[in-house]
């Protein structure tokens, strides 16, 4: 799976904001832009989606920036994700739905994208922010046996 850089900017800049927010402080775009190397203008379309979502919260003013709307521990990375419209689809294969496969009708690894998709989706979903600001913790990163995987090149 390849998420689009929406994705993947807003879950680097909520972890971001996560680790660098004050107890009571806020966080500029700016400040989150220049350590991540991502766009400020870009930040700001996220972080709408995000205050909408009610992943972070704004602060007007001199000290001015976002904060996150809940505890780190609290949010997850799925929800992340939903918030800035991500979808963890793994082909062009559209659901249970048939349509967009091969044209009327289902691909041939159909229902092993889709099983993968649901796979992807209950990982991110039990993935808080706080875990990925720590490190994502062993018991939460194998799915099997060391001796059991298979690499995929």
């Amino acid at each position: 799976m390849e998420l689009n850089t929406r994705g993947r900017y807003a879950v680097m800049a909520m972890a971001d904001l996560a680790k660098h927010q004050g107890p009571d402080g806020a966080v500029p775009l700016s400040a989150i832009a220049d350590r991540q190397r991502l766009s400020v203008a870009y930040l700001e379309q996220i972080f709408l989606r995000l205050r909408r979502a009610g992943l972070v919260e704004s602060v007007r003013g001199r000290a001015g920036g976002y904060r996150l709307g809940r505890p780190a521990s609290e949010i997850t990375v799925a929800e992340i994700l939903t918030a800035v419209e991500e979808e963890t689809r793994m082909t062009r294969c559209l659901g249970e739905s048939s349509v967009g496969c091969l044209g009327e009708g289902k691909c041939i690894a159909h229902n092993l994208w889709h099983a993968l998709g649901d796979h992807i989706r209950v990982f991110l979903s039990n993935v808080s922010l706080h875990e990925v600001i720590e490190g994502v913790p062993p018991h939460k990163r194998a799915v099997a046996p060391a001796e059991e995987v298979v690499a995929l090149e």
